[in-house]
């Protein structure tokens, strides 16, 4: 049996034919060494234990075939919180960390005390709305989401996770509306992804299309939602939204064009795009 450091090795190579990413590899062997309680950079030189061996050249086989790596492992971490990923969620996306980082430096800034009502729209596997609530205990925090599964997915890591979290069926914010509740904050990340749209296959081959595809330009579920604010939103508020790098000019538009009083930043990401658009409404 080879080494910890060999079998790595020997998986970079066969990546590297495949067109695989070889960051995805180091990282699956050391999730695997792991979750078996090892420090792989301690054991790096010792014999590779056999169940991980298997696991291992398994999870490298269904990389190869552009299988996403948190959907071999089950899992993804988000703000430091493991959080169960399926075939039936979006995989949480470190740009999507960004986003509830400057929510959270929002609240402290534009908010007192007291708690605050907000809502995920098209929670997904929940990320966002158990991260808001566990990072700000004060907020009462809803969730909805159009796909059963997915809310199966989000009730399971809000269990797993301690978070109290209200989560509701329903066609983006209509199970609100239907509820009469009113937000301070609304978040959310919706499908942005233009129809005619080129994606590569570990995505489109394996994430659920519906929290990917937004219509022809990549703004429908937008459209609907901001449609939606009025019956929504509190006269004090805001709306957090993940977006296309490329969607600045067209979703500001959508924004002004029904509320020309609002407040409207754009923020960018780590790599200097623009992904994160925020509307304020008396505040």
């Amino acid at each position: 049996m080879a080494t910890y450091r060999q079998t790595l090795k020997n998986a970079l190579v066969v990546c590297q034919q495949a067109g695989i990413n070889e960051m995805l590899a180091r990282r699956l062997m050391l999730e695997l060494t792991e979750q078996h309680h090892l420090n792989l950079y301690l054991v790096d030189d010792e014999e590779i234990e056999t169940i991980i061996f298997t696991e291992f050249q398994i999870g490298i086989e269904r990389l190869c075939q552009h299988e996403p790596l948190a959907h071999i492992l089950g899992y993804e971490w988000f703000f430091g919180r493991k959080f169960s990923v399926s075939k039936d969620v979006l995989v949480p996306r470190d740009e999507t960390e960004e986003l509830i980082g400057h929510i959270l430096s929002d609240i402290d800034e534009l908010f007192g005390q007291g708690e605050l009502v907000c809502a995920d729209i098209g929670t997904g596997s929940g990320a966002l709305a158990i991260t808001l609530k566990a990072e700000e205990p004060r907020c009462l925090v809803w969730a909805s989401d159009i796909s059963e599964e997915a809310l199966g997915i989000a009730r399971k890591n809000a269990k797993d996770l301690s978070s109290e979290v209200r989560f509701v069926l329903g066609d983006m914010a209509q199970p609100l509306i239907d509820l009469q509740v009113k937000l301070d904050i609304c978040i959310s990340n919706p499908p942005y992804i233009k129809n005619s749209e080129n994606v590569e296959r570990s995505v489109v081959d394996f994430e659920p299309h519906v929290a990917l595809f937004g219509g022809y330009d990549g703004l429908d579920l937008y459209r609907r939602l901001l449609d939606q604010a009025p019956l929504l939103m509190k006269e004090r508020s805001m709306m957090a939204f993940e977006m296309g790098f490329d969607q600045l000019e067209s979703l500001r538009n959508e924004v002004e064009m029904r509320f020309p009083d609002s407040r409207i930043e754009f923020k960018k990401d780590i790599n200097g795009k623009d992904r994160m658009c925020f509307v304020y409404f008396n505040c």
